[in-house]
C-alpha cells in the first residue's frame, strides 16, 4: 500500500510522515532528500544549475541509500548539508529539470514497489503515486510552518529570525506552485489536513485514522 502526503514546505510532512510509518508498521520514503540531494551534488562540484544534462546524470548515478533520518550520499552521511538554507534556496533549478525529475520519479517507484510505504513531497499523489491507496494533503498558515522551520534550523545550529523564513518559505510557495513540472497541487482525492495549533501526535492520531479507513473500506 502507498500512502502519498504532499504539502507545502514546513507543514511538517517529514515529521508526522516518519511517526505515521512507524505507527502503521509501513517504511519511509523522503522524496524532498532526493531532489536535495542532486543540489547538494551539484553545490559541492560547482556544476551550473542551469546545465540540466549534467544534472540528470548526477540523478541517474548518484547513490542514495536512507537509514530512519539519515540521508547517506555516496556512502557519506549528508543528512545535515542537504537541509541548508542554500541548498534550500537552489533547489527549484534541480526540481525543475524535467529528466531529474523522471530520474527520481522513476526511483521513487521502484523503491515502494518493494512493500508498504508512506511517501512525502510535493507532487506524490498526482505524479509520483497517482493510483495511491490513501492521498493526503497536508497543510498549515505560512507563519506556523515559518516558526516550525526555524525551530528545526536553529536545532541544527543556524539563527536565523521567523521573518526571514517567512520570505523564503513565500518565494519557495510560489515557486513549488509554479513549477513546469511536478508542481505543487492538491489531487483530486487527497484528504486535507490542517496542522495549526495541532500537537505532532494530534496530526499522527487523525492521519492515522484515516488511513485506517481506507485499509477498512478497501476492496477485499
Amino acid at each position: 500500500m502507498i500512502v502519498a502526503i504532499d504539502g507545502p514546505a514546513g507543514a511538517g510532512k517529514s515529521t508526522v510522515t516518519r511517526k505515521l510509518a512507524k505507527r502503521l508498521g509501513f517504511m519511509f520514503l523522503d522524496t524532498g532528500a532526493m531532489y536535495r540531494a542532486v543540489t547538494l551534488v551539484a553545490l559541492e562540484n560547482e556544476i551550473p544549475l542551469d546545465d540540466n544534462e549534467q544534472l540528470a546524470e548526477i540523478a541517474k548515478t548518484i547513490e542514495l541509500t536512507f537509514d530512519e533520518d539519515t540521508v547517506f550520499i555516496n556512502g557519506q552521511d549528508k543528512s545535515a548539508e542537504i537541509r541548508t538554507p542554500e541548498v534550500t534556496r537552489k533547489i527549484k533549478s534541480v526540481a525543475d529539470a524535467v529528466e531529474v525529475r523522471e530520474h527520481l520519479v522513476a526511483l521513487q517507484r521502484r523503491i515502494a514497489a518493494t512493500g508498504d510505504f508512506v511517501s512525502e513531497g510535493r507532487d506524490q499523489g498526482t505524479v509520483a503515486f497517482p493510483e495511491a491507496e490513501c492521498k493526503i494533503f497536508l497543510t498549515a498558515s505560512t507563519r506556523f510552518r515559518a516558526i516550525r522551520r526555524a525551530l528545526q534550523l536553529k536545532e541544527s545550529g543556524k539563527n536565523v529570525t521567523v521573518e526571514e523564513v517567512i520570505s523564503d518559505m513565500n518565494i519557495r510557495d510560489y515557486n513549488d506552485e509554479n513549477r513546469r513540472v511536478g508542481r505543487l497541487m492538491k489531487a483530486d482525492d487527497a484528504v486535507e489536513v490542517n496542522t495549526d495549533n495541532k500537537t505532532i501526535n494530534d496530526v499522527v492520531d487523525e492521519l492515522e485514522q484515516i488511513v485506517k479507513g481506507r485499509i477498512a473500506n478497501a476492496p477485499a
